[in-house]
């Protein structure tokens, strides 16, 4: 979780940073605008594939934004998150 709400908040930022409104981004990835307010409010999970097509909308590369969220949320920073279902 703290994951994911650091990639929306790194897209979000990112979004800002290059000067495009929500509906700016919604209109180059062919969604509705309500579709990137829920993204950017976590309402919805964001896959590899769309995190490549969002950030390249954006204007940045997607593995910089992946990278920011690793230094912010190193794995051992997980815990026991990584390890449910091990016995």
């Amino acid at each position: 979780m703290a994951r994911h709400i650091a990639l929306v908040r790194l897209l979000k930022a990112s979004r800002k940073k290059a000067g495009l409104r929500q509906v700016d981004l919604a209109k180059r990835l062919g969604k509705p605008q309500p579709w990137v307010s829920s993204l950017e409010k976590g309402g919805r999970r964001i896959d590899v594939v769309e995190l490549t097509l969002i950030a390249t909308a954006i204007g940045v590369k997607g593995w910089k934004i992946l990278r920011k969220v690793e230094e912010e949320v190193p794995a051992n920073a997980l815990g026991n998150n990584l390890r449910r279902g091990r016995k």
